[in-house]
C-alpha cells in the first residue's frame, strides 16, 4: 500500500497477486478459466472498500502464472 500525489490529490494504491499453476491438460486455457472467479471476487473485494482497478500484469515462472491486480482510490487522509 502507498499515498502518492497525483494532480493535487492523494492517491493510495494496493497491489493484489494470485498464483495459479499450470496442470497437464488437453485445455490450453484452463488458468484463464480457472482464475476467472477469484479474479472477480478480488474485484468486488477492493470495489467495497473504494478501490478501482487500475492496472494488471502477469508473469510466468515455471508451472505457475502470477498475475498481480494493481488498485487505486483517492486517499481519505488529508
Amino acid at each position: 500500500m502507498g499515498l502518492y500525489l497525483n494532480n493535487d490529490k492523494m492517491k493510495e494504491y494496493k497491489v493484489e497477486t494470485l498464483i495459479y499453476y499450470s496442470k497437464l491438460t488437453l485445455d490450453g486455457k484452463h488458468i484463464a478459466k480457472s482464475s476467472k472467479k477469484d479474479i472477480q471476487e478480488k474485484l468486488d473485494e477492493y470495489a467495497q472498500n473504494g478501490f478501482k482497478l487500475a492496472s494488471t500484469d502477469a508473469t510466468s515462472f515455471g508451472a505457475a502464472v502470477y498475475i498481480y491486480l494493481y488498485f487505486e482510490r483517492d486517499s481519505k487522509e488529508v
